[in-house]
């Protein structure tokens, strides 16, 4: 899948992802500051990615992990901090529900509530559990 969004490119083929821009804001995240290199190429490898492009330069990404019949888990979800505000990280969450749309779609956040909420996403602390590495 690709597709055009004004100059940038959105894309699921993962020849096309920068594993060190991906680190590199990854590093930075307060969700995953902690991982390897390996981890991150690991759980890239084992998931369904989304890259978004300004030419060969790649600006944002997420993964989803996937059953591929009846849910998947949104995570890793980044526009780079210079690309932020032209309306990428909504058009990312868009294609991402429409290619999984009549799934159940599940996602972590502490600050993205008000974006997530505009495409279906509700908040939900009453029902769902997480058991965290140690």
């Amino acid at each position: 899948m690709e597709l055009l969004y004004d100059r940038f490119v959105i894309s699921d083929d993962k020849s096309m992802l920068k594993i060190d821009t991906i680190c590199g804001f990854l590093a930075r995240s307060y969700w995953a500051n902690k991982r390897s290199l390996e981890m991150i190429e690991e759980s890239i490898n084992n998931s369904v990615c989304f890259g978004v492009y300004d030419g060969d330069k790649q600006v944002g990404f997420a993964r989803v992990v996937t059953d591929f019949a009846t849910m998947y888990y949104l995570c890793d979800v980044f526009v780079d901090e210079e690309y932020r505000g032209a309306g990428l990280g909504k058009k990312l969450v868009e294609v991402i529900t429409e290619q999984f749309e009549g799934m159940m779609g599940l996602l972590g956040t502490l600050d993205g509530h008000g974006l997530y909420e505009k495409y279906g996403f509700m908040k939900n602390t009453e029902r769902f559990m997480n058991r965290r590495p140690r």
